[in-house]
C-alpha cells in the first residue's frame, strides 16, 4: 500500500497517542479521530497488512519502524507548519487546522526551507 493522506493521519494519530499513553488500541484511534469502529478497523487492517503497524493478541497497536518514521515525519511537519503560521499571526486553532491540511502536500524542499528560515523562532 502506498501511504496516502488518510493513512498518514492514522499513523500520526497512533504516534501522538503513544506519546500520551503507554498502550493504544483501535478504540483510542476512534475516539481521537471521531470515526466509527468499522471505519478504523478497515484502515488498521490495511496498515497492518502493509507493515506500518503491528497488533498484539490483546489488540494493542505498535508502529513498525517504517510506520514510526512516517508518523514522526508527519508529526514534525504538523508542528513546524503550525508554529510558522502562529509566528506570522495566525491563531493557534487555525494554525493547527491549516497545518493538518498542508502537512501532506508540502514538498520536502519547501518544508526544509520553512524549517531553516524559522528555526530560531521554532525552538526545534
Amino acid at each position: 500500500m502506498i501511504i496516502r493522506e488518510a493513512g498518514e493521519n492514522y499513523l500520526e494519530t497512533i504516534y501522538m497517542l503513544l506519546r500520551e499513553q503507554e498502550k493504544v488500541r483501535s478504540i483510542d484511534v476512534c475516539n481521537r479521530l471521531g470515526y466509527s469502529k468499522p471505519t478504523v478497523s478497515v484502515m488498521m487492517k490495511q496498515l497492518r497488512e502493509s507493515g506500518y503497524i503491528t497488533t498484539d493478541p490483546d489488540g494493542y497497536i505498535a508502529l513498525s519502524d517504517t510506520g514510526r518514521e512516517i508518523a514522526e515525519s508527519i508529526y514534525e511537519r504538523h508542528v513546524v507548519i503550525a508554529r510558522v503560521l502562529m509566528s506570522i499571526g495566525v491563531s493557534e486553532e487555525t494554525a493547527y487546522a491549516d497545518a493538518c491540511k498542508i502537512e501532506h502536500d508540502i514538498s520536502p524542499e519547501s518544508f526544509e526551507c520553512m524549517k531553516k528560515s524559522y528555526a530560531d523562532s521554532l525552538a526545534l
